[in-house]
This record gives C-alpha cells, sequence and structure tokens, in this order.
C-alpha cells in the first residue's frame, strides 16, 4: 500500500511539474506580458508627446506618429500573435509559432526586441536586426488580448 501511495505522489508531481513548466520564479509569462505592454506604452506616449509638442494643434491620438518607428519588446512567449500598441490591439496577419505555442526558431522568447512602426491607425509592421519582419492590424473594440498565454 506504501508503494502504491508513493506512486501515486510521484505522478502527480510529475503531473503539476508539467502543468507549470511554462512558471518562472519572476513572475512567469504574465509578468513578462505586462513588463512588455507596459515597455512599449511608455514608449509610444513617449513618442507621442515628442510628436505633439514638435506638432502643436494636432490631436493627442493616444499612438505614435503613422511611419514614425518606435523600440518594441514584441511578446512572443506563446507564438507572435498580436501586439498591443498604445491602447491599441493589435494582430498578426500571419501567425508565427512552432507548432507547440511557442516562437519559431530564432526568436526570442519571451519577447524579441525590435522596432514597431506604425504605417496607419489599422497598420503598423514589426521588424527586427535578426531579419524578422510581421505585419499587424487593429482589432477594432478589443480592450484585451485574444487569450492569455501562461
Amino acid at each position: 500500500m506504501t508503494r502504491r501511495a508513493g506512486q501515486i505522489l510521484l505522478t502527480l508531481a510529475v503531473v503539476a511539474g508539467a502543468l507549470t513548466g511554462c512558471a518562472r520564479a519572476d513572475g512567469g509569462a504574465h509578468a513578462d506580458r505586462a513588463n512588455a505592454d507596459r515597455v512599449n506604452s511608455d514608449r509610444v506616449n513617449s513618442d507621442r508627446a515628442n510628436s505633439d509638442s514638435a506638432n502643436s494643434g494636432r490631436a493627442n491620438t493616444g499612438r505614435a506618429g503613422a511611419g514614425r518607428a518606435i523600440p518594441f519588446e514584441l511578446y512572443t512567449h506563446c507564438g507572435i500573435d498580436e501586439a498591443r500598441i498604445g491602447s491599441t490591439y493589435f494582430e498578426a496577419e500571419t501567425p508565427l509559432s512552432d507548432g507547440s505555442g511557442n516562437p519559431p526558431e530564432g526568436w526570442g522568447n519571451p519577447v524579441q526586441r525590435g522596432t514597431m512602426t506604425l504605417k496607419s491607425a489599422t497598420e503598423a509592421v514589426f521588424t527586427d536586426d535578426a531579419g524578422h519582419e510581421v505585419r499587424f492590424r487593429a482589432r477594432p473594440g478589443a480592450d484585451a488580448p485574444k487569450r492569455v498565454c501562461a
């Protein structure tokens, strides 16, 4: 009976470990995504403030000026599927992953540093020094990510 109980406890420990495989001591994926969103939001707001002061009289739109590239940390932990630019959620025209919910080979995890260029209010392009390029389209009315990555 004791051996059976030990096997059950071992099985439960393995299952619990597998289910929390993406968790990290520093807060895990949720903290990484929140940090990337905060950093990118700060950059967009800074860019907007600089653009507004240089172009007084223009409306404050809450996003970077069209055509302007800003440093950007693209959240990649569960693949490349969406990005938040300022307060707008954008989705990748062609989502990228390794087929198992991770970024493809050659991408950083949990983020990929590069630049985001807002082409218009509804189109953006992410590029980086590795040669990656991802095109995004705004999700009208979205106020949260499509899914929460664990």
